[in-house]
This record gives structure tokens, sequence and C-alpha cells, in this order.
């Protein structure tokens, strides 16, 4: 199996497993990986997911043996790697050691979150082989971080070190060598302590309101906060605040 997947409690942690080859992307690994995206998303008590690669390395981009031998590596609907053209609608987060370099890297921006260790590195390195990053990274990567830095990166094709990806917002929390996966999981399991309706319709807004015209702004932000608000977990949530115990969410 090219890919893992491995439930702890609502999270969804999936690692591409294929060390030998730096976890880069085949076909098969691209479905893997799209089938895993689509569990996350069709299994009601599944809250949020984690994004990560054995071996020591997040993703090394394409598996260019498998691209030369005629393979794409990607599906339909869901783009390369399963994902980048349709990330799942619940919270991702993105657990980088060692290397996200090109379609990698651009595995790691369609994630919602990133933690990466301290010596990780990323990467967009196409213009250097007279490519263009096709997989997601020029449109994602002005919107996380300032676009001078979004320029530089990408037209000079050089590798950004956690560290510098950190300070310009991209990583959200650096860890020590190795410890990657254990702080995005914890984050992981703080999302999913929240109201899954709600934290859904978040994500949305965040990624959909920057498209929206001024004037439809409420209106639209609206239609999708009213389904929340008239939920059963919207009711559960004062219930147990003005009962002084966790809630139970039920998803409805």
């Amino acid at each position: 199996m090219s890919v893992r997947t491995e439930r702890e409690d609502a999270v969804l942690v999936v690692t591409i497993d294929r060390p030998d080859v730096r976890n880069a992307i085949n076909t098969a690994t691209a479905e893997a990986i799209g089938a895993a995206m689509a569990r996350l998303d069709e299994d009601d008590s599944l809250f949020a997911g984690v994004l990560t690669g054995a071996g020591g390395t997040f993703c090394a981009g394409m598996d260019l043996k498998a691209f030369l031998a005629g393979e794409r590596p990607a599906v339909p609907g869901r783009g390369f790697a399963g994902l980048v053209e349709a990330p799942p609608a619940k919270p991702l987060i993105a657990a980088v050691e060692g290397y996200a370099l090109a379609r990698g890297f651009e595995i790691a921006l369609a994630c919602d979150l990133i933690v990466a260790a301290d010596d990780a590195w990323f990467g967009l390195p196409e213009v250097r082989r007279g490519l263009m990053a096709g997989g997601g990274g020029l449109l994602r990567l002005p919107r996380k971080v300032p676009l001078g830095k979004a320029t530089e990166w990408a037209l000079t094709g050089d590798r950004i070190s956690a560290a510098e990806a950190h300070e310009a917002g991209l990583v959200n929390r650096l860890t020590p060598h190795g410890e990657a996966l254990t702080e995005a999981k914890a984050l992981a399991t703080r999302i999913a302590a929240n109201g899954p309706l709600g934290v859904r319709a978040t994500k949305r807004v965040l990624y959909e309101s920057g498209q929206w015209p001024a004037d439809e702004a409420f209106a639209r932000q609206n239609e999708i906060y009213e389904p929340v608000r008239s939920s059963e977990d919207a009711r559960e949530g004062a219930t147990a605040f003005t009962e002084r115990r966790s809630p139970v969410w039920r998803g409805r």
C-alpha cells in the first residue's frame, strides 16, 4: 500500500508511504490519497485530517519515472495527488518533515494548516527546470504569504527553510525534528473538539469570501450561517455551555 490511513478518535491520519522514492506521487498513490480525502468528507464521525509522509520526508513531488512511463498521477475532479484541485471540506493539516518540494509543496499548500519540523524545507523549483508550478502552488501561495515573498520564491525556485516559512506566516507551527506529526495530530484534535458543522462552514467562508462582491458578502455568509445556527449542534453547544459540560456533537 502506497498510502496508510489510521483513525485516531475523530481525526484521520493519512500517510504517504513510499519512502524509497521520497514519497513521490504516482497514479496509484494519487488515487489512494483521493480515496482517503473522500473518506474524510463522507464519514460523519471524522472531523479533521492530517496528511504526512513516511521515512522522514513529506513529499518530493511527482514520481518522474512513473510520469515518463506514461502515468498521470491525478484523479478526475480532484487533480494531482487526488487533492490539489478539490481539497476536503473538513480541515486538513500537513505534517512536514524533511522536504516538501515542487508538487509536494503544492500538496502542503492545498492543506489548511502546516506544521513543520524546524529542519524541513519547502520550494517550487519548477522554473529551474524550464517549467511552471501547475499544481495550485502559484494560486495558493500569494494567499498565504505576502505577494512579494511569494513572487520571490516562485521566480527564483529557491528552497525555503521552515524558519523562513514560519516567519512569513506559511507554517503555523514549528517543532523539533521528528515531532511534526505529533503536533499536527494535537492541533487536529483541538479542531475536532469543536462543532463539525460550524468548523466546515467557517472554512468555507474563509476560502470563498475573497471572491464575493462587497455588497453581497453578508448575504452570502448568511446563506452558509443560517443552517448552522438552526442545527441540532448549535442547540447542543448552547445547552452544554449552560449545563457546564462538554458538548456531544452529532453533525446535524
